[in-house]
Order: structure tokens, then C-alpha cells, then sequence
């Protein structure tokens, strides 16, 4: 009996040596594969949390340069952070505060090439559609009437729609395109949240060419029965 069982633990160790002779090597590099993606996983990890950590210690030190009105600081830190941390988020926050400070201190191109990179780096289309109506400003005190209406074109975050209806109609107003501007602020108007404050703004641009928003229903039903 005891012979058998030897023979049978020898069958069996045989054929264990003879499957890892033909699958032991895959089996290995296998091995290999998922616990170097794990340490390589753990690894990405740190890697973006220490440039995350670099990054926002030098956006304090961009944000103070801004608060002390430094346009000069704030846009060399900010260059350093484009250049170490692109891809980290903050640095899209420092365009922003870089662009700020430039429109401030009448650095209108300054500022169209920081809210220009955000709108072009941003890693969230919120961010990049906040940095496209911040550059359709610029544009249009610029007088880049169709430059600001392209940028806004591409302002698409669904949060943003109310906003980014109203500078359109901003915009063309400043075009002297009275109705188009104030089919904008309509739109605006309608998809703004009632109980945002800024919507009040909205209702006095639209009295200023001549519609009241709460009337509006009843004007347009009004004519289309007159219509008929």
C-alpha cells in the first residue's frame, strides 16, 4: 500500500514537473507582469502625489505674488509650473490667478496666452470652459468680437450654459446685433437657476433692449395668436 501511494505521489510530482517544464515560464512571466503593474501602479501613485504637493507649494507662492498685485512673479512662477507640473490641476487654478493679475496690470496678451494654455491643457472641461469664458472677456475688451464668439463656441461644460449664453450675448451687444444679443440673454435667462443672484443681472439686460422675462410668455403668446 505504501508502495502504491509512492508511486502515485511520484506520478503525480512528475506531471506537476513535466506541466511546469511547459507553463512555468508564462506562469513567471506572468507572475512578473502583475506584481511589477501593482508596484508600477503604487509607484504612479506617489509620482503624482509628490509633484501635487510640489505643485502647491509653488501656486502659494504664485497666489501671494498675485495678492501683492506681482505680475511679474506671478507669471514667472506660473511659467515654472507650466513647465514642472503640467498636467497637475492647480497649475490650471495658477493660469487662472496669473491671467487675473495681468488683467489687472493691462497685460491683455499676457493674459490671453495663460487663460489661452488652460483652455488648451485644462484636465476637466469645467476648468477649460471657466478659462474660455475668462479669454472671451479679454477678447472682447479687445474689441475680437468673432475671436471671443469662436472661444465661446468651445465652451461647452453643461454647468456653464447659462454663462457662457450670457457673454455671448455680451458680445454681440458690443457688435450692435441687438436681436441676436438678446436671444442670448433669453437663453441665458431660461437655463439660469431662478434662485442664483446673477440671474437678476441677466433680467436687466433684457429690460435694457426692451423685454421683461416674466412677460415674455405672454407677449410671444400673444402675437402667435395674433398670428392666427
Amino acid at each position: 500500500m505504501a508502495t502504491q501511494l509512492n508511486l502515485e505521489e511520484q506520478e503525480q510530482l512528475d506531471s506537476l514537473k513535466a506541466f511546469w517544464n511547459r507553463q512555468g515560464g508564462l506562469i513567471t512571466w506572468t507572475l512578473v507582469l502583475v506584481l511589477g503593474g501593482f508596484a508600477g501602479w503604487n509607484g504612479w501613485n506617489y509620482w503624482q502625489r509628490d509633484q501635487a504637493v510640489k505643485a502647491g507649494a509653488m501656486f502659494e507662492e504664485l497666489d501671494r505674488a498675485a495678492a501683492a498685485g506681482d505680475a511679474e512673479k506671478t507669471a514667472r512662477v506660473f511659467a515654472d509650473m507650466q513647465q514642472r507640473f503640467p498636467k497637475v490641476p492647480i497649475t490650471q487654478q495658477g493660469g487662472l490667478t496669473a491671467a487675473k493679475v495681468q488683467v489687472d496690470k493691462g497685460q491683455a496678451d499676457a493674459a490671453k496666452a495663460s487663460l489661452t494654455w488652460v483652455a488648451e491643457n485644462g484636465a476637466e472641461e469645467e476648468m477649460r470652459t471657466i478659462a474660455r469664458l475668462r479669454l472671451a472677456a479679454v477678447q472682447a475688451d479687445a474689441k475680437q468680437f468673432d475671436e471671443a464668439l469662436k472661444t465661446l463656441a468651445a465652451a461647452t461644460a453643461p454647468e456653464f450654459t447659462a454663462l457662457v449664453a450670457d457673454r455671448r450675448g455680451d458680445v454681440l451687444m458690443a457688435q450692435g446685433k441687438k436681436p441676436e444679443a438678446r436671444a442670448a440673454w433669453e437663453a441665458a435667462y431660461a437655463a439660469m437657476d431662478p434662485k442664483v443672484d446673477y440671474r437678476r443681472l441677466i433680467e436687466a439686460k433684457l429690460m435694457s433692449v426692451g423685454v421683461v422675462p416674466g412677460e415674455a410668455p405672454a407677449v410671444a403668446a400673444a402675437a402667435s395668436g395674433a398670428g392666427k
